[in-house]
């Protein structure tokens, strides 16, 4: 692939993976899309998981394709955390990894509790 084609491939990358974050962690909010905020958390639960079990505890496809068209623009030494990625790249600092970790899956377990909470509300309502 080209190089522009590769900083296109880049940046649509970063505004997709950083849209599902953003869904992820506040798409319970609104009504309309609780549903499907809980099927995507579900979905990344399942990722991180289920295919973690075989490719890595954390594993998500979009990381590691994004990943992929960064090695080809010739960066290294990239993080296994696509948030450490993200605010390493954004913040121009170098983030501690664990403690990405620690709260990447708090903001996962909070948004997976409040879409659950919500969307059974919205079931309830319903009825």
């Amino acid at each position: 692939m080209n190089p522009i084609m590769l900083k296109v491939a880049d940046i649509f990358f970063i505004v997709l993976h950083t849209s599902i974050i953003f869904f992820n962690l506040f798409g319970w909010i609104p009504r309309k899309t609780r549903k499907a905020n809980l099927i995507l958390l579900l979905l990344t639960g399942a990722s991180w998981f289920l295919l973690g079990l075989f490719y890595g505890i954390g594993y998500c496809p979009l990381t590691e394709w994004h990943f992929g068209v960064l090695e080809s623009l010739g960066k290294v030494n990239l993080p296994t955390s696509y948030i450490k990625y993200l605010t390493d790249r954004f913040f121009g600092t170098d983030v501690n990894a664990t403690l990405v970790d620690i709260f990447t899956m708090a903001g996962y377990l909070a948004a997976l509790v409040a879409s659950v909470i919500f969307n059974i509300k919205s079931l309830r309502k319903r009825k």
